[in-house]
């Protein structure tokens, strides 16, 4: 399980995420991932308004999860979720600190393997963190 503190609730922090974030899809999964510009970069994201020792400490990576009503039943949607929620654990540390990721299930994700989660989430997250510049439109 996530700590606390690497956790997105709020939806102003979902939709930060998504809008300001690079997207990369795979078959089963779609990443938003926001990277720090600069060390200071975390502290412009919104923060919980909670006690000060959260606000002292070092930005930490912090993961948020969107399993939609389409992807399958409660059962499948919390299996799913669970499934994410363990396999970005395993890889939240690997990412700069103050970063913000939101991994969004597509439908396929409810009849796939862990080990096939897992792949589509490593091959995501190395399209978002190497971007690329986005298309004049």
């Amino acid at each position: 399980m996530l700590a606390a503190a690497q956790r997105l609730r709020r939806s102003i922090d979902f939709a930060a995420a998504v809008r300001g974030g690079r997207r990369a899809g795979r078959g089963t999964l779609v990443v938003h991932l926001t990277l720090p510009v600069t060390p200071g970069a975390a502290d412009a994201t919104p923060e919980p308004a909670r006690g000060g020792a959260e606000s002292s400490s070092a930005p930490v990576s912090r993961a948020g999860f969107v399993v939609s009503k389409a992807v399958g039943p409660a059962v499948v949607r919390n299996r799913v979720r669970r499934r994410l929620r363990h396999l970005t654990r395993e890889r939240l540390a690997a990412l700069p600190a103050g970063s913000t990721l939101v991994v969004r299930a597509l439908p396929a994700a409810a009849d796939v393997t862990y080990q096939r989660l897992g792949a589509d989430l490593d091959a995501a997250l190395a399209a978002a963190r190497a971007g690329r510049e986005r298309r004049p439109r």
